[in-house]
């Protein structure tokens, strides 16, 4: 079942946090095109206005400047709402070492706000955005649900935490929530700029300016990129996941493993380029390989990602193109 396939009851109101980033405006628009009503929470801290521009001509959409960090916010954001899409959070692995206290306000006690303001609202369903790095230095592949390592940053500390609060929210509260696991997501409308920008994105604005990248470390470490629409797929089917997988997380990626210098080399050739990267310093924090096992959420969520790597690099490619 794609998400074409994919039905709400009529006039649905969806709440997206972080509704103007990379993630956020994409699940806006998603939820908009299927017909239903959107309200979008975001401080623009690290989303952009362009992000909400895109959709406030339209009548179902409407949009909050408001931090998480601020329950009643969170509340007057629930009113009303059926479900509830929090991706609202700061990323990046480096610079949540450089910054911890922000990011377990933001992060940890953010996502708490949230999951109150859901409950005290009767929320039906509280899906949200957790991350790989939960997976922190447990060394096996492919990544498996229940089987975690040391955790090697804030910002996984920040998202296991959460996961933690939600599972009490749907034990103790009747939330039903769902974690998300995002496996280095790419895809339009992600930020090519920045010390913090992720890599696709970054290499891409770079090649096409004439810059020569620089890979951290020596290239030879795998992700398993996931392209948008799998993620957006995830989310709504989350959305319409039954009580009994409440309180749980799952792994959303495509389940492949892209090597970073392969990427790299496939992207000029995409451009028609021949350039020599520079090499650069491991970043702190980062695993060496990753590589998600989905079988948790296809059974349990209904998720069948129909977007390959291949396919995301080639529309993101064009995306990057026509908009930069």
């Amino acid at each position: 079942m794609g998400c074409s396939e994919v039905k709400f009851p009529e006039n649905s109101l969806f709440l997206v946090t972080g509704g103007a980033g990379f993630i956020g405006s994409n699940l806006c628009e998603a939820i908009l095109n299927m017909g239903y009503r959107v309200r979008c929470l975001d401080d623009l801290s690290t989303g952009k206005q362009a992000n909400v521009d895109l959709f406030l001509d339209n009548p179902d959409y409407e949009f909050i400047k408001g931090d998480i960090k601020d329950l009643d916010t969170c509340m007057k954001a629930c009113g009303g709402v059926d479900y509830v899409l929090n991706q609202a959070a700061w990323g990046s692995v480096p610079r949540s070492i450089e910054m911890p206290l922000f990011y377990c306000a933001n992060n940890i006690q953010g996502t708490l706000n949230m999951l109150e303001a859901a409950r005290r609202n009767n929320v039906k369903k509280f899906v949200y955005a957790s991350s790989s790095s939960v997976y922190g230095d447990e060394p096996n592949l492919p990544k498996k649900e229940g089987r975690e390592g040391n955790l090697l940053s804030p910002y996984a500390v920040s998202k296991r935490a959460d996961e933690e609060w939600a599972k009490q929210y749907t034990k103790h509260y009747g939330l039903d929530t769902y974690g998300l696991r995002y496996f280095n997501v790419f895809g339009r409308r992600q930020d090519p700029n920045g010390a913090y920008a992720a890599v696709i994105p970054k290499f891409i604005k770079q090649l096409l300016s004439g810059e020569t990248p620089t890979i951290n470390g020596d290239g030879r470490q795998s992700r398993d990129f996931t392209y948008i629409e799998n993620v957006i797929e995830a989310n709504l089917k989350a959305c319409l996941a039954p009580h009994e997988a409440a309180g749980e997380a799952f792994n959303i990626a495509f389940g492949g493993r892209e090597f970073l210098l392969d990427i790299y080399y496939g992207l000029t050739e995409a451009l028609g380029l021949k350039v020599e990267p520079n090499f650069g310093p491991d970043r702190a924090g980062d695993i060496k390989h990753s590589n998600a096992d989905i079988s948790k959420a296809k059974s349990l969520l209904g998720y069948n990602p129909e977007w390959s790597f291949e396919r995301g690099i080639k529309a993101a490619i064009e995306w990057y193109k026509d908009n930069l």
